[in-house]
């Protein structure tokens, strides 16, 4: 049975993202550089880091990771990415309103659950087969599924930001017991790899 990896970038207190995003600020009212200058600036010092996070069979997201569009979905939007995301399998979308699935290039799938966290995760590891799952944020649907104790992993990678506003990680999780598995510091960003351990 496939693994859960939950995989998020995050700064030094812990914000994942900000608010009031829009089509024009993907991040909201925190800049990109907050969280990715690493994946910008020195992408092959941290190869390795994103071909894990792009390691999935199967991806699961938050309506707001997806994009802007909130309520029905009256306006045609595709995700962030242009026509070639780079998930390259199925990504599933929790959202409260239905839509038909979308074809994107390179065999990413888009398509959009509405029957909760559980049933997304289900339809992922059909879809994955032996591969992880990767919940892919954002941070309220990655707090959601490790506060239903549905994560195995962790993958965190760390900015030395202190963003002072935001939403963030662990936010309503409750206690959490993680084993540490791996430390990657690099220049930009510093990458941990955590067991999530569940009681019992």
């Amino acid at each position: 049975m496939s693994s859960v990896v939950a995989t998020m970038s995050i700064t030094l207190d812990g914000v994942a993202a900000g608010g009031h995003v829009t089509e024009e600020h993907p991040f909201g009212d925190l800049p990109q550089e907050t969280f990715f200058r690493w994946m910008d600036e020195t992408p092959e010092e941290n190869r390795a880091a994103f071909d894990a996070i792009v390691a999935g069979g199967a991806y699961i997201m938050g309506r707001n990771m997806f994009g802007p569009i909130t309520g029905p979905w009256t306006v045609e939007w595709n995700g962030w990415w242009g026509p070639n995301p780079p998930y390259h399998a199925p990504v599933f979308v929790l959202t409260h309103h239905p839509r038909a699935s979308v074809v994107m290039e390179g065999g990413t799938v888009f398509h959009f659950v509405t029957d909760g966290i559980v049933s997304a995760l289900e339809r992922a590891k059909d879809a994955a087969g032996e591969r992880p799952v990767h919940i892919a944020g954002g941070p309220s649907t990655t707090n959601a599924y490790l506060a239903a104790g549905l994560v195995d992993e962790l993958y965190l990678n760390v900015n030395p930001v202190v963003a002072g506003r935001g939403l963030r990680l662990f936010d309503g999780v409750g206690p959490l017991r993680l084993d540490q598995l791996a430390v990657e510091p690099k220049s930009l960003v510093t990458h941990f790899r955590y067991r999530v351990v569940r009681d019992g």
